[in-house]
């Protein structure tokens, strides 16, 4: 599996392209499941595919063809924040891990002050947090009803991130959970 990132065009020829992905799918672990027309339309014209804080490529596989998108947030930032999302024809089949990798890549690649790149997602997004651990990123948070359900009570956001340095070395650096007790 190659996957390459095809930088959006969401002012011009890819508008209606990322208009139809979003709508014509639905996201279930998203804030917005499935976003109307009208919603989208907002969405594009607010810059949140590219602008000073945003940035957005296709991920197109090279036997499969476009497989999905993804959005980097906070780019003023030192840690910019993933937004992936695979179309549901591509999902398990083992390209949420090859499509995440190419975004870290490219992150670290071209973006050489960046030391660290974010993710988070709903705590029963299992899939997407197996994504995250096989790609070899860790967990760094995990933030009480935080993450808000149309029709149902807050569930907990997971966070995982990536290290510069655990990329360029190959190798996940850990952490202690627990580093403080009531005892100390």
């Amino acid at each position: 599996m190659t996957v390459t990132l095809t930088r959006t065009d969401p002012e011009g020829q890819d508008r209606e392209a990322l208009i139809a992905f979003h709508t014509s799918a639905e996201f279930p672990f998203h804030v917005r499941a499935r976003p109307g027309r009208a919603d989208m339309e907002r969405v594009l014209d607010a810059g949140t595919f590219r602008d000073e804080d945003h940035e957005s490529w296709w991920i197109d596989d090279h036997d499969a063809g476009r497989i999905g998108l993804v959005v980097l947030e906070d780019l003023q930032e030192p840690s910019p924040l993933l937004d992936l999302r695979l179309a549901p024809a591509f999902r398990g089949q083992g390209l949420g891990v090859v499509a995440l990798r190419a975004v870290t890549d490219h992150v670290f690649r071209a973006m050489p002050a960046v030391p660290r790149l974010e993710g988070q997602t709903r705590e029963d997004n299992i899939a997407m947090r197996r994504v995250f651990l096989r790609a070899g990123w860790v967990k760094e948070a995990h933030y009480r009803e935080s993450w808000p359900v149309e029709g149902g009570p807050a569930l907990a956001s997971a966070a995982y991130a990536v290290l510069r340095r655990d990329w360029e070395t190959g190798t996940t650096t850990t952490f202690v959970w627990d580093d403080v007790t009531l005892t100390d």
